[in-house]
C-alpha cells in the first residue's frame, strides 16, 4: 500500500493513488463552487456595498432593511416624472405606464434573488463552509498521522543502523597483558550493555511503527468514506442548478411578458411627443408587436417618412374624395384636433387642403379628428 522516498534524512509515505484522486476532485469541487456562489452573488446583486451589507445581517442574525432595488427605483422615478409632466400627456401618460412595468419587474427581481437564494447559494454555501470545513479537517489529522508515521519509521530504521554498527565493533583478542585485558573486559561489558539499549530501542520503535500505522490506516479510512461523498455532492447541486435555471427562466418569462405588454400600450404613442406643448405632430412610428417566443419574425416593419407615402395615399390626397381604411394600431389623440384610434376598426378618411402630409382627417360617426396615415391601411 505504501512507497517510500527519500526527503532528506526523512521518510514519505505515500498514498494511495485512488485517495489522492479523491483529494484532488474535493480541492476540485470546493475551488469551483466558491468562484461560482462568489459570481451567482455578483450576478444577482451587483452592487458590492449591497453585498457587505446583506453579509454582515447575514452573520449577526438579522434581517436587512428592505430597500427598492434598481427597477423599483428606476419605475418610482418615472412615475413621478410622468405625473409631474401630467398623466394627461403622451409622454407623462407613457413614464407612468413604463414606471409600473419597471416596479412589476424590479418585484420579479425580488423573487429571483429569494428563490436562487434558497435553493442554489445556501446549498453551495453550506458546502463550503460545511461539508468541506469536515473533510480539510480530516485531511489534516490524516497529514499529521502520516507525519508521525513517518518519524516512527526514521526513529526505527536509525536503531537498526545503530544496532547493526554494534553488532561490527571490534571484539579482536587483546594483548596479553593485565592492563589490555582489563580494557577489553570493559569494552566487551560496555558492547554488551549497548546491544541491549539499541535493541530495547529497536523493539520500541517496532511497536511505535505499528501503533502509528494503525492510526494512520483508520485516519485514511475516515478521510475516505468523507471523500466519496463529493459524488452525492455533485448530484445535490446538479438538483440545485436546475432549480436555478427554472428560477432565472420564470424570471425571464416575467420580464418578456411585461415588455410586451407594455409595448402594446406604448403602441399608441406618437415617436415624437411634440402634444406636450399642444404643436403639430409629426410622423408616429407604429409600435411593432414583439415575436412568438417559438417563431421567428420574418416580417419586415412598416417603413415611416415624412416624404414618402404609397400611392394610394397619394391619390386620395389629390383628390376630393374619401376612403374607408382599417386601423393598423391602437392610436390616443394627443389633443381634441385628433381622434383616438383602436386596431382592427374600420374609419373613413379624406384630405383637407394645408393639411401635413402624414395626417388625414378621419371620421367615425359623429366624431372626427386628425389621423397619422401610418396607423392606416386603406381599403379597396
Amino acid at each position: 500500500m505504501f512507497t517510500e522516498e527519500k526527503l532528506g534524512q526523512a521518510e514519505k509515505t505515500e498514498l494511495d493513488a485512488h485517495l489522492e484522486n479523491l483529494l484532488s476532485k474535493a480541492e476540485c469541487t470546493k475551488l469551483w463552487t466558491e468562484k461560482i456562489l462568489k459570481q451567482t452573488e455578483v450576478l444577482l446583486q451587483p452592487n458590492p456595498n449591497a453585498r457587505i451589507e446583506e453579509f454582515v445581517y447575514e452573520k449577526l442574525d438579522r434581517k436587512a432593511p428592505s430597500r427598492m432595488n434598481n427597477p423599483e427605483l428606476l419605475g418610482q422615478y418615472m412615475i413621478d416624472a410622468g405625473n409631474e409632466f401630467g398623466p394627461g400627456t403622451a409622454y407623462g401618460n407613457a413614464l407612468i405606464k413604463c414606471g409600473e412595468t419597471q416596479k412589476r419587474i424590479g418585484t420579479a427581481d425580488r423573487e429571483l434573488i429569494q428563490t436562487s437564494a434558497i435553493n442554489f447559494l445556501t446549498p453551495l454555501r453550506n458546502f463550503i463552509e460545511g461539508d468541506y470545513k469536515t473533510i480539510a479537517k480530516e485531511r489534516k489529522l490524516l497529514q499529521n498521522k502520516r507525519l508521525d508515521l513517518d518519524a516512527a519509521k526514521t526513529r526505527l530504521k536509525k536503531a537498526k543502523v545503530a544496532e547493526a554498527r554494534a553488532a561490527q565493533l571490534n571484539t579482536s583478542q587483546p594483548e596479553e597483558n593485565n592492563f589490555m585485558v582489563n580494557v577489553s573486559y570493559m569494552l566487551n561489558l560496555l558492547h554488551v550493555k549497548w546491544l541491549k539499549i539499541w535493541a530495547e530501542e529497536v523493539t520500541k520503535s517496532e511497536q511505535e511503527v505499528r501503533i502509528t500505522q494503525s492510526e494512520f490506516d483508520r485516519q485514511a479510512e475516515i478521510t475516505r468514506l468523507l471523500l466519496e461523498g463529493i459524488s452525492s455532492t455533485h448530484a445535490h447541486h446538479l438538483r440545485c442548478l436546475n432549480d436555478f435555471v427554472e428560477a432565472q427562466m420564470t424570471y425571464y418569462a416575467q420580464c418578456y411578458q411585461y415588455m410586451l405588454d407594455l409595448q402594446k400600450q406604448l403602441g399608441s404613442f406618437p415617436s415624437t411627443f411634440l402634444s406636450n406643448n399642444n404643436q403639430s405632430s409629426s410622423t408616429p412610428v407604429p409600435s411593432v408587436s414583439a415575436p412568438s417566443v417559438l417563431a421567428s419574425a420574418s416580417a419586415s416593419l412598416p417603413s415611416v417618412s415624412n416624404s414618402v407615402v404609397t400611392s394610394g395615399f397619394s391619390e386620395l390626397k389629390s383628390s376630393s374624395g374619401n376612403r374607408k381604411a382599417r386601423v393598423l394600431y391602437d392610436y390616443d389623440a394627443a389633443n381634441s384636433s385628433e381622434l383616438s384610434l383602436l386596431a382592427d376598426e374600420v374609419i373613413t378618411v379624406y384630405s383637407i387642403p394645408g393639411m401635413d402630409s402624414d395626417w388625414l382627417m378621419g371620421e367615425r360617426g359623429n366624431q372626427k379628428g386628425k389621423v397619422p396615415i401610418t396607423y392606416l391601411e386603406l381599403l379597396n
